[in-house]
């Protein structure tokens, strides 16, 4: 344990957002720390493994799909769920990746003298989030993780973890792995799925699918697997055995697929569709398919022909590294801990 034992609170939202600080790992090991974060299946396994808090899911972008009720008795719900974690906690630095459902977290925690690090979502290429927009203001220390996004976000520190793996390809079995990530169920990609199984697209592949909760098929069809959620430990030894991994346009998923050198089917959530509060998972996957790292697909016939393509080429394997901003980080805690 270091010598400074500063109290970290570790706080971020299901999904990519929480990969995020679990990438962090070598900074906040050696802390007395406390995950905060969402009742979700890697919440949950989370919590198997650290101290850890749950508070209730809030966004801004529930309001823009017409359920402001909904957002405003989540955000009061968080408000005071976020107020006991601090209270009984008493973290001295804070920091987190978001996105809203962490913003009365990092509030109580300024307000009772923490330190705020504030990680911008590896999401954004070209703006900050809203998160990082409305929680700005209350850090101490801002880092974007892409240039353009921080040249619109003042005082920000840049580390782009983004790097291509010149290695080979890991050894794969005739098998696809759907996943709808950790938070929200997907129909509409799971039933590219199960169309393309149905056409003979799929004719030889193992094919597991992760519906999310409550998204199980109401007649599941035989020859598939199917889970609600899985533990993030079982999602990547399926990804270590996956040739074709459809998912949504998390950067958790694509991620974790990409360093795997997996095949990558992106079906991006669309906010014309309620399936998502923006478009930035479609910002996402046209990034990475420019770079000829997966193919999208919103319809059966795009997803064929995604299929196909990928069968041509040689996947790339890609991955986030972000020794860098560790390393940076790891002084500031330090210079933090000097200070108290």
């Amino acid at each position: 344990m270091t010598d400074s034992k500063l109290r970290l609170c570790l706080a971020a939202s299901g999904g990519g957002h929480v990969r995020q600080i679990l990438d962090l790992e070598p900074l906040w090991r050696d802390y007395p720390h406390v995950f905060v974060t969402e009742d979700t299946a890697l919440g949950r396994s989370i919590a198997a493994r650290h101290q850890a808090a749950f508070v209730s899911h809030v966004a801004l972008g529930q309001a823009r799909l017409g359920a402001p009720f909904k957002m405003m008795w989540g955000a009061l719900r968080n408000c005071v769920e976020a107020f006991g974690i601090v209270r009984r906690h008493r973290p001295e630095v804070v920091i987190t990746t978001g996105a809203g459902s962490m913003f009365f977290t990092i509030l109580w925690a300024r307000l009772r003298g923490a330190k705020i690090v504030l990680v911008d979502s590896f999401a954004r290429f070209d703006h900050p989030s809203a998160f990082a927009r409305l929680g700005g203001p209350l850090a101490h220390l801002r880092i974007a993780q892409a240039e353009e996004s921080a040249r619109h976000w003042p005082g920000a520190v840049v580390f782009n973890p983004f790097r291509i793996l010149d290695v080979p390809r890991p050894p794969k079995k005739k098998l696809l792995f759907a996943t709808v990530g950790a938070t929200l169920k997907f129909e509409r990609l799971v039933d590219l799925v199960l169309h393309a199984r149905k056409s003979g697209l799929l004719e030889g592949y193992e094919v597991i699918v992760q519906t999310g909760e409550g998204g199980l098929p109401a007649d599941p069809p035989a020859g598939i697997t199917f889970h609600e959620t899985l533990p993030f430990d079982d999602v990547r030894q399926i990804l270590r055995d996956a040739d074709y991994v459809v998912c949504h346009g998390g950067t958790g998923s694509l991620i974790t697929a990409l360093r795997e050198g997996c095949r990558v089917i992106a079906v991006p959530r669309r906010f014309a569709l309620a399936e998502h509060y923006d478009d930035h998972q479609a910002e996402i996957t046209d990034a990475f398919r420019a770079r000829g790292l997966l193919e999208t697909a919103d319809t059966d016939a795009e997803f064929a022909a995604a299929f196909a393509r990928l069968a041509e080429r040689v996947p790339r394997c890609a991955t986030t590294d972000p020794g860098a901003l560790i390393a940076y980080l790891k002084e500031y805690l330090e210079a933090v801990g000097s200070q108290g």
